[in-house]
């Protein structure tokens, strides 16, 4: 293959874009929109986090400044954990607008995770977000569409095929000189969302690290490669087209059934097949299982009984009064262990049924580059299902650690004779409560999220070879007529 005419062949359809009025209306259009989602994606950023971490402060003041009280009145005062935004969330909203935000967390209890836009939004969002991701994953592929129909269908229409392919022009270079004209004719829209969101995530109003730069070149580098795939597929439908007017509409219809049916219909299949219980028969089940284990505010249930029965063995005493910490503290410490077993085991099974959910339809990456493009670039924007459920994670993790402070700090500081009716109620020092530690929400790091998203890379990577074994393939067994 002769770099020459290849590089001949891409400049000669690099100069014929410009000199369609159509391609400057293109240009300006896009450029329009990019700003659009550019401002709507900073102004949400900047509002959501600005609210988030005000808020936060603010629970964390309340907790500071409560007085002298007793551990488990504290425990049951609770704290807020709110989740930030990732500063790449303005590339691509993902799932942020329908995760909540917020969650309550206090002793022996799980409190779901809140506040999310959608649920003070009206239906228009269901619509979708314009967003710079959504203009990459949607609108540009249809660009490229209309950029590429007419590659090579125009030459074979014009008669101007025979005549390079008489002068010497392969197959093979002819192809790889109209896919790098489209490619480079795609990357002035594509270049200019990429420094756009470059500087983005420099405006971000926390400090970024080293990962979050990982995440944007990574994912700038994924998006290159879906890119490279939609140029080249155009191309060899054009190439295998008899008139431009039928591969236009070829192309129309597979941007159709990969970029809009399919991904809805993955989205339902996969809810059908893999059914997952609603809030009330997950909180049910969780019932269920407390009910089981024993009721810890219940000093006659036949589990904690047995329980108090073997401590008094155990210190070789007779009555709770002698025992050389809190009893009922210890019986609370326990009652959350037993409690937070529960929810973490049936919060793992059900996360398991999400899992086959999201597994099926990552697995349509390998019939559709739409959905590998599409869950590797949330993964890589930190608003996926496995960021929400990071804080989750997270969240719960930090309600544990504070009930059982308090449980501690009872077993340890209150006494086990109850105050008299003239007595004042036991507490202790509000200095305690600035001990603890304050929420502090950590994202996902780069690696865990591509270990994640491993199918959507394979499949994403499966697309580009694919694209050049049918670059191959064609190059030998295209027709001149």
């Amino acid at each position: 293959m002769r770099g020459r005419q290849v590089s001949l062949l891409a400049i000669q359809f690099w100069k014929n874009g410009f000199q369609s009025t159509a391609f400057y209306a293109l240009l300006f259009a896009m450029a329009t929109i990019t700003g659009y989602a550019a401002y709507s994606g900073w102004q949400t950023y900047r509002i959501q986090n600005t609210i988030r971490l005000h808020y936060q402060q603010q629970a964390r003041q309340g907790w500071e400044n409560n007085p002298d009280k007793h551990p488990h009145r504290m425990a049951h005062y609770g704290a807020f954990a709110f989740r930030l935004k990732h500063p790449l969330s303005m590339f691509d909203v993902g799932m942020e607008s329908y995760a909540g935000n917020a969650v309550f967390l206090e002793a022996h209890k799980q409190n779901t995770v809140n506040f999310s836009e959608a649920s003070f939004s009206t239906g228009l969002l269901r619509f979708g977000e314009i967003s710079l991701a959504m203009i990459l994953q949607i609108i540009l592929p249809l660009v490229v569409s209309f950029l590429g129909f007419a590659a090579v269908a125009v030459e074979r229409e014009n008669g101007t095929l025979k005549v390079l392919l008489m002068q010497g022009v392969s197959w093979g270079e002819l192809l790889v000189g109209k896919s790098l004209g489209l490619m480079s004719l795609a990357l002035l829209f594509f270049v200019p969302i990429g420094i756009v969101t470059l500087g983005l995530i420099v405006s971000a109003e926390i400090a970024l690290t080293t990962d979050t730069w990982l995440r944007y070149l990574v994912l700038m580098a994924s998006y290159l490669v879906f890119f490279q795939v939609l140029c080249v597929f155009s191309v060899l439908i054009s190439a295998t087209s008899r008139t431009s007017n039928h591969a236009l509409m070829k192309l129309l219809a597979i941007w159709l059934v990969f970029f809009i049916v399919l991904p809805k219909t993955t989205q339902a299949i996969g809810g059908y097949v893999y059914r997952s219980p609603s809030k009330i028969e997950f909180e049910t089940i969780i019932e269920k299982r407390l009910v089981k284990e024993g009721d810890s505010h219940n000093p006659d249930d036949p589990h904690y009984v047995a329980i108090k029965d073997s401590v008094l063995r155990a210190h070789g005493v007779d009555s709770v009064h002698k025992l050389p910490f809190n009893y009922s503290g210890f019986v609370m410490r326990e009652g959350e262990r037993i409690s937070s077993a529960i929810y973490t085991r049936e919060f793992s099974n059900l996360l398991k049924v999400y899992e086959m959910q999201n597994s099926f339809a990552r697995f349509m990456g390998f019939v559709d580059p739409y959905a590998a493009i599409h869950y590797l670039s949330m993964a890589l924007s930190g608003t996926d299902f496995e960021s929400y459920i990071h804080f989750q994670k997270q969240a719960e993790a930090y309600r544990y650690q504070l009930a059982q402070k308090m449980n501690e700090l009872q077993m340890r500081y209150i006494s086990n004779v109850k105050p008299g009716p003239t007595d004042k109620p036991y507490t202790i020092s509000h200095e305690h409560w600035k001990e603890f530690p304050d929420f502090d929400y950590r994202f996902v790091t780069t690696s865990s999220a591509l270990r994640n998203e491993y199918l959507t890379i394979t499949a994403l990577l499966m697309w580009s070879v694919v694209s050049f074994m049918l670059f191959v393939y064609v190059s030998k067994k295209v027709k001149t007529l």
